[in-house]
């Protein structure tokens, strides 16, 4: 099939999402100016730069109790940094909890369970239970084409990651098992890597 997505797709879901995976998600914590502790995940989230290093996540709408935003977009522009938390197979039921659309002040970590561990280079709190955080300080904002798209960039000041996922010096995937997000609803967990080597390495 071919179709032009301003013409609609006539399928009984949008195949969009399905053609972009597997996709990180970008566990994203905040802590407002009131010192509210927010947590939220986002799969349009990326890495975009090695030096220094650098990453992205989108928001793609927004909530009745804010302008035009969702709350980590609009705590983070008033703030300046952000943590992201990697979500590992473990924490799925949790990462699931925080998705749902709570008011503005409303602490997720408490909703979802999860100990809280603050961030050693901003004024944030952190996944104590996460396999690795990044925390981040706020570069850029850009707003895209829609009603509520909005990116934001960040340069990572600081990495956490667990002793117990590293092997021989190298961070083991398959010790905390990342889970990753597919199109509709479905999501899968990463068990298994292999390397390639470049034809010119």
């Amino acid at each position: 099939m071919f179709y032009q997505p301003q013409d609609g797709h006539g399928l009984p879901h949008n195949p969009f999402n399905a053609l972009i995976v597997p996709r990180p998600i970008g566990w994203i914590s905040t802590r407002d100016a009131a010192g509210h502790d927010n947590l939220a995940p986002y799969s349009f989230f990326n890495g975009v730069a090695y030096t220094p290093p650098q990453v992205m996540f989108s928001t793609t709408g927004s909530k009745p109790d804010r302008d035009r935003a969702k709350d980590s977009a609009t705590i983070i522009q008033e703030t300046g940094v952000f943590c992201v938390n990697v979500v590992s197979h473990a924490l799925t039921d949790a990462m699931n909890t925080t998705s749902q659309g709570f008011p503005a002040d409303f602490d997720e970590f408490e909703m979802a369970e999860l100990e809280k561990a603050e961030c050693e280079t901003i004024n944030c709190a952190r996944v104590a239970a996460t396999p690795a955080a990044m925390e981040c300080k706020l570069t850029k904002v850009v707003s895209l084409p829609g009603a509520a798209n909005t990116v934001i960039f960040g340069e990572v000041t600081g990495i956490f990651i667990a002793d117990d996922c590293m092997t021989d010096g190298k961070l083991d995937i398959t010790k905390y098992k990342p889970l990753s997000r597919l199109g509709y609803r479905d999501y899968a967990t990463i068990e298994q890597a292999f390397t390639l080597t470049r034809p010119d390495d």
